[in-house]
């Protein structure tokens, strides 16, 4: 998992309309890169309608709202237009991103142990660093939490 202050990991993905989107293109412009379990599921809705009920105040500040989930790429058109979405979907099917930003992960649920998606959230910043990130994301006002961040890091010194 890529620390505070280090380099994210590159990337290119399909979005929900099979455009490939690369991190190296968005250089300049703060990400909220937030990794979820699966399309449809309740707190993975919450999680998307409280970032696209927020996506104008990410935008003012310069933010793109990414969300990336093993889901396919029709699953994610789906979930957008059954919830009314307004964030990005990146689908990794293949889970190296998922991977290469460490939340591909061992889960227990009910005495079942698993692999799975670690809720997480990464900011990065416009040089393409790590600038915060969240582990083991609850979401009840999490997206609050991100706001409020990333407001304080744009902050001038």
């Amino acid at each position: 998992m890529p620390e505070i202050g280090e380099k994210a990991p590159d990337f290119c993905l399909p979005n929900q309309d099979s455009e490939e989107i690369c991190l190296r293109d968005l250089r300049g412009s703060w990400i909220v890169l937030y990794f979820y379990p699966k399309d449809n599921t309740p707190g993975c809705t919450s999680e998307a309608l409280d970032f696209s009920a927020h996506i104008e105040d990410f935008s003012r500040l310069g933010a793109i709202v990414l969300g990336v989930s093993p889901d396919t790429v029709v699953k994610h058109r789906n979930f957008i237009e059954k919830k009314g979405l307004k964030v990005t979907l990146l689908s990794d099917e293949e889970r190296s991103v998922l991977q290469a930003y460490g939340v591909w992960q061992l889960k227990k649920n009910y005495g079942r142990e698993y692999m799975g998606v670690v809720r997480s959230t990464f900011l990065i910043d416009p040089e393409g660093l790590v600038a915060q990130k969240w582990e083991k994301v609850r979401v009840k006002a999490h997206v609050e939490a991100v706001l409020k961040k990333l407001e304080e890091l744009k902050e001038p010194a």
